[in-house]
């Protein structure tokens, strides 16, 4: 039936709503077309498949790295893990060291920027592909990648600006051109430049508005439908509120925040499997098992190896160099310190938080057995078969609801407490980028930090699919960068690494707390 055009322009008089509605769709539709068409080629480098396989190269790419700082480092993790917990406990620490925050209060805000969303839907994802067998993988790469941390926060605190009010920039940006220049390379500033761009488009798309708009999708879900403007603002409201007082202010949040939603998430996963104990031993049979046969999964082993690699490298983002912002305004003299203490975060991130999630998916059962053969049913798209046909965060939300009922409204609370922390972090790595570009100073902070904000409301109210696609390139893009600087400038972090447990070692480091 066709209508006239008297019509329809009745019809926008009488229900302006509607044509709003239409007007928003259609523009978010044009913003994406323009995106893609103008990205798209950025997006499918950064993301391309090694030839003749699913396996991204980036995550080759991290994987290899996180290796090669595993053995050069003489398996640092292991060697050091112990003296890290004493580093955060707060046993070596000087009140009276340069920088702004506590060992505690720096690994507390790197963390906020890393558990997000991916720890719930993306391992879920992982799983549903790759089976309980990519959760092996995805705790390998998680242990290997505790020391691409470790090298890229002790050269981040090493090569920090430290100005005269106490304040502090550190991060890539800063040992890409001190370290390059001490070593006598050329290019850093270069390689500064380009992790800075990279990293404030990290910061306005993954870390900021596919945040808010999944935060949005949850608190609908639970009070039903209503417009994404008004998260947005309360967001943004909340967001400017925390981060206006700068790194210490982030600080003092996400020290409560980070332990309340991990312990939250991780409380009410050991809950669910403590009433199911008698399946504990099953489910890590299945990841052993699943680790190196497939069990039925889509490209058997291999494909279990690749989800969980990526699931690993887009998790923790170990290599990628936005933690070593955080760290570097941590209050030490010994950079090295700073470095044991980033161990700790991929080990909690992906390890416990990550590693939790799959044994609840693996326990529940929503995903479907062959009884017979003992091996995953498959779906046409390749996909693990699941009750419900649920994939995503809805299909942690289901295992976890096999078990608690009321699990998806500590969900809700638990992906609006995630996306608030990433929001706020990620605000401070791209500050720090944006300074680095445009020079330090109050002003060119707020117009950075309003522009943030402002992209809140935007990430709550709109459905920018290839906008957010290319900010997620750019934050991988940054570990193209920095890792190729961390080959580079090893061998300083090495020498750091031996002078000081030497001199821990002869009590030359004392402890400041007994």
């Amino acid at each position: 039936m066709k209508y006239s055009i008297p019509t329809l322009a009745t019809a926008a008089a009488l229900f302006p709503g509607v044509t709003l509605a239409q007007d928003a769709i259609s523009f978010d539709a044009r913003v994406n077309e323009i995106f893609a068409n103008s990205t798209g080629w950025f997006v499918n480098l950064i993301f391309a498949p090694l030839p003749g396989t699913a396996f991204p190269w980036i995550v080759l790419w991290l994987v290899v790295g996180a290796t090669v700082f595993t053995i050069y480092f003489g398996f640092i993790q292991l060697r050091a893990f112990s003296h890290a917990i004493s580093l955060v406990k707060g046993d070596y620490s000087d009140p009276n060291d340069a920088g702004e925050v506590s060992h505690f209060q720096a690994l507390a805000t790197a963390l906020s920027g890393t558990v997000g969303l991916g720890n719930i839907a993306g391992v879920a994802v992982a799983v549903g592909i790759g089976g309980p067998g990519a959760t092996f993988w995805m705790i390998l790469a998680g242990l290997m990648g505790m020391a691409s941390k470790f090298t890229e926060c002790t050269l981040g605190v090493k090569y920090r600006n430290e100005y005269p009010d106490g304040t502090v920039s550190g991060g890539p940006m800063y040992y890409m051109t001190k370290g390059f220049d001490e070593r006598g390379y050329r290019g850093g500033k270069i390689m500064a430049v380009l992790f800075a761009i990279f990293c404030i488009g990290g910061a306005f798309g993954g870390g900021n508005m596919f945040q808010a708009n999944q935060a949005h999708a949850q608190i609908s879900g639970i009070v039903g439908d209503y417009p994404g403007w008004i998260t947005g603002i309360i967001f943004a409201l909340v967001v400017f509120a925390v981060i206006v007082g700068g790194i210490k202010s982030i600080a003092r949040v996400t020290e409560k925040v980070v332990p309340f939603m991990g312990l939250l998430y991780v409380g009410t996963a050991l809950v669910i499997l403590l009433m199911n104990y008698d399946m504990i031993g099953w489910a890590f049979g299945q990841i052993f098992a699943g680790a190196f046969t497939g069990l039925g999964v889509a490209g058997g082993f291999v494909g279990a190896l690749i989800q969980g690699f990526k699931r690993a490298a887009f998790s923790n983002e170990a290599g990628v160099g936005s933690a070593a912002i955080a760290h570097s305004a941590v209050r030490t003299k010994e950079p090295i310190t700073e470095g044991v203490v980033s161990l700790l975060e991929p080990f909690i991130d992906t390890v416990v938080i990550c590693t939790m999630t799959a044994l609840v998916i693996t326990i529940s059962g929503v995903q479907m057995i062959d009884p017979e053969t003992g091996l995953f049913i498959l779906g046409e798209d390749g996909k693990i078969m699941t009750e419900g046909g649920v994939q995503g965060v809805q299909l942690t939300s289901a295992a976890f609801a096999s078990g608690l009922s009321w699990f998806p409204y500590v969900l809700a609370i638990a992906v609006v407490l995630f996306a608030f922390s990433t929001m706020i972090s990620w605000s401070y790595y791209g500050l720090k980028a944006w300074t680095y570009l445009f020079g330090e100073g109050k002003t060119n902070e707020l117009i950075f930090k309003l522009l943030f904000c402002f992209f809140v409301v935007v990430g709550a109210a709109a459905q920018l699919g290839a906008v957010i696609d290319f900010s997620d390139a750019m934050i991988f893009a940054m570990a193209v960068v920095n890792i190729t600087a961390l080959y580079l400038l090893m061998p300083i972090v090495k020498r750091e690494m031996s002078s000081y447990f030497d001199r821990l070692k002869t009590g030359e480091i004392k402890r400041h707390k007994a």
